[in-house]
């Protein structure tokens, strides 16, 4: 049949089509999702029809592009809901308050953190600096619907390398220098005008990133434990109160253009699908939100996220098991002449959605006009499980929410997944000649996933608010270094902290999801327990390739199982989280990435520490499991051109010991400074503690796993390892608290002079000065990006 003859206009006023789905073939039905622009398979259009079959009618645009936006890969999770209920849901839930637009968890007695984690990487990949303000601009509003106040951004971003020759690049690819750029700019001022801090994250860069940028956006917010408000209805005769920016022609299909693969054309043909943020409006919009809040004049209240008004209305009614009737002619607009579906998809930015008692409505509205923001009523919560909407006097959609919200859900039957060969990588591995190890350990700090990351810290404002204690960068003024995680204090009468960490290693992740993933917990603890707090709770933010591939969704089930093993081990809840799809381009898919954002509370934050050396004279330990010839995905491999190599294994039984006896120590005083070991190894681990404390050591690796070559013990990547300096007056306690826990640790030297010395007995491996370290390690990226 011919496609164009089954969309028919409607005889109204405006531009309205019913779509003929019931005369519609099965080739027809996938010819018109293409069309619309739904991304909805051939066999999901089939249910489409035999809903509307049993209406006996014919659906409109509008309820298609409902449909579109309902059961994308982005909404729904239609793809990956089973291995997340098998493995990550379900540990240690009932530490968890709620789980919704965030997750929130009790920080002490009368209040409670919340804290999401969200992709915008098909945006960002297409126009950079809008894709990440957007993403910024997104996931702060899941922190303030919730009834919290936002404190902090965490920003991972991973890119394609800094130095690929434009003749690499994939046609319709932008250069990684440019995505990269335009991402920080969008992040820098987006968080920087709204006046909430940026203050932890990952950059990583890789080649498998080239055609498919990752912005993964994080936020951390505070509240009182009367002040959470949930994303639902409490009755029907609830009143929708539209809050925030206008509607336009911007992000429409936003959710639909994430739930498929990029293409060369995907420039030209997405850019609408980006939104366009506006901080300036933002910051009033939260201001109006927490205040009517704290007022008690909100029942329920939701961000416009994914999908619009389509899903926001839905979503809200649903939750409480009711319905929703919405009139689309009072929503505030940006210009004329959007179709009704339009303003129905639309993911313009800055908006929220009230749910206000009739009596409250007249209050609600006066305080949105105190704070010069739009607010309009623009619909109400009905007793039935249906959404209904109006314009012009037409009721133009009517759809149960069971069906609507539904959505497939794909099991191993209908999205399979192959075993992933872990044994490919480790059968390239090539014996080699150890190489000058001082020249070894500077190309390494050269490399563009352990150089200084100051140019992109430095752009973000991470001390507005005041609460930041502990900075990314730690050490001494114009010396600083990388810290382990970032720590702040929330309130003003409380000396209780949130420690924050964000970390993968894609590396070790496309050898071994499995083992990937366990080492990816394995270092958010670390990082948590190097400043001196507790590990809390987990979010992820889940980013793979095509899950209509079998070898991806087994990598997507391996690193769900990696991550739930680590995590009901070690009891830690993933409080939130989001599964982010199609990150595949022309040539390939992007290593898998489960993104963690690990949340850790310090009892005291005057008693957390920093990475950077303190005083000479000061012993070194290496803490932690054995150093293993651990050698996969590591960064020294990578820069010998070396494939192969066993990816770092974890021991939670190890893990647990030496985070409750560091800990220990730490609220003792008996440790002065403290860093994980991680990319580079020991040897990275030593300069980059060097370079912020600005005091030399003198190490001897002899007693380290003596089976070893010199460069394994060096740069071997193995998980469970810190290096702590101790305070010289209470070496002998240190010990002592270590022995009472069972945790392994090997004294190795002592802080001394202005030079990194590392020997292994009589033999000599690194002797560089701190100034040295310090020049190659900051400017790697500096000399690129200016």
């Amino acid at each position: 049949m011919n496609l164009d003859s089954l969309f028919k206009k409607k005889k109204v006023s405006f531009d309205f089509y019913e779509i003929d789905l019931l005369s519609a073939s099965d080739k027809n039905l996938k010819e018109i999702s293409d069309r619309m622009g739904l991304a909805i398979s051939g066999e999901e259009m089939k249910r489409i029809k035999e809903y509307f079959q049993t209406k006996n009618r014919n659906p409109t645009d509008i309820e298609l592009e409902a449909l579109g936006q309902a059961w994308s890969e982005h909404c729904c999770y239609k793809s990956s809901k089973i291995p997340l209920k098998q493995h990550i849901y379900g540990i240690k839930e009932d530490k968890i308050i709620a789980r919704e637009d965030a997750g929130v968890i009790e920080f002490d007695d009368d209040h409670y953190y919340c804290a999401a984690l969200e992709s915008h990487n098909h945006p960002s990949a297409i126009e950079p600096y809008g894709g990440a303000a957007t993403g910024v601009g997104g996931i702060v509003r899941d922190i303030v619907c919730m009834g919290a106040q936002p404190i902090a951004y965490i920003d991972p971003l991973f890119f394609g390398p800094l130095d690929i020759t434009f003749d690499k690049l994939p046609k319709g690819v932008k250069h990684p220098v440019y995505l990269f750029k335009g991402v920080v700019d969008g992040i820098r001022d987006y968080g920087n005008r709204i006046g909430i801090p940026t203050l932890s994250g990952q950059v990583y860069f890789h080649e498998g990133y080239t055609g498919n940028c990752l912005v993964n956006v994080g936020c951390i917010g505070i509240m009182k434990k009367e002040e959470m408000i949930h994303s639902r209805a409490k009755a029907p005769g609830n009143v929708y109160v539209y809050v925030g920016g206008k509607t336009g022609r911007d992000g429409i299909h936003g959710v639909t253009f994430a739930s498929a693969e990029l293409t060369d054309e995907s420039e030209e043909s997405s850019r609408s699908a980006v939104q366009v943020g506006d901080p300036i409006t933002k910051e009033p919009v939260i201001h109006t939100t927490l205040e009517c809040n704290r007022k008690g004049l909100l029942e329920g209240l939701k961000d416009f996220g994914g999908g619009g008004l389509s899903c926001v209305c839905g979503e809200l009614a649903y939750a409480a098991g009711f319905g929703a009737e919405i009139h689309l002619d009072d929503i505030p607009l940006k210009e004329e002449g959007l179709h009704p579906w339009e303003i129905w998809v639309s993911e313009s930015q800055e908006r929220m959605m009230f749910l206000v008692k009739p009596e409250n409505v007249d209050k609600v509205l006066h305080i949105c006009k105190q704070w010069d923001v739009t607010a309009v009523p623009v619909g109400k919560v009905i007793k039935e499980k249906i959404t209904r909407v109006f314009y012009k006097g037409e009721k133009i959609l009517e759809m149960d929410l069971d069906f609507l919200t539904g959505g497939p859900v794909y099991d191993s039957c209908t999205r399979p997944f192959a075993p992933i060969d872990t044994e490919k990588h480790k059968k390239t591995e090539k014996s080699f000649t150890m190489p000058n190890l001082n020249d070894s350990l500077k190309k390494l700090l050269a490399s563009h996933n352990i150089c200084s990351k100051e140019w992109v810290i430095r752009q973000y404002d991470h001390e507005v608010r005041g609460n930041t204690v502990i900075k990314p960068l730690q050490g001494k003024i114009n010396a600083e270094s990388h810290g382990d995680a970032t720590v702040l204090k929330p309130l003003e009468n409380s000396f209780r902290g949130l420690a924050v960490t964000a970390d993968i290693n894609p590396r070790f992740m496309e050898r071994d999801p499995y083992w990937g993933a366990c080492s990816a917990v394995d270092e958010v603890c670390r990082n948590l327990v190097a400043v001196g707090s507790k590990p809390d709770s987990l979010l992820d933010c889940l980013n793979f390739g095509n899950p209509e591939k079998p070898e991806r969704m087994g990598e997507f089930y391996e690193a769900c199982r990696g991550l739930g093993n680590m995590a009901r081990e070690l009891q830690l809840p993933f409080v939130s989280g989001n599964v982010s799809f199609y990150n595949e381009s022309v040539k390939t898919a992007v290593p898998p990435t489960p993104e963690l954002f690990g949340v850790g509370i310090a009892p005291d934050i005057r008693k957390c520490i920093t990475s950077d050396l303190k005083k000479e004279g000061n012993p070194i330990y290496l803490v932690g499991k054995q150093t293993e010839e651990e050698m996969g995905g590591s960064e020294y491999y990578k820069i010998m051109g070396i494939e192969g190599g066993d990816v770092p294994k974890t021991d939670t039984g190890i893990l647990s010991k030496c985070m409750k006896g560091i800990l220990s120590a730490i609220g003792k005083e008996y440790i002065a400074s403290c860093h994980d070991v991680s990319e580079g190894g020991i040897g990275v681990c030593l300069s980059e503690m060097i370079i912020g404390g600005d005091i030399g050591t003198i190490v001897d690796l002899s007693n380290v796993s003596k089976k070893l070559r010199s460069d394994f013990k060096l740069f071997s990547e193995s998980n469970t390892r810190w290096v702590l300096e101790g305070e010289k007056q209470s070496k002998k306690d240190f010990e002592e608290a270590l022995k009472k826990e069972d945790v392994p640790f090997i004294k190795i030297g002592k802080t001394k002079g202005r030079k990194l010395i590392i020997n292994e007995g009589e033999n000599a491996l690194i002797n560089l000065d701190i100034n040295t370290l310090r020049n190659i390690w900051k400017n790697a990226i500096w000399n690129i990006m200016g």
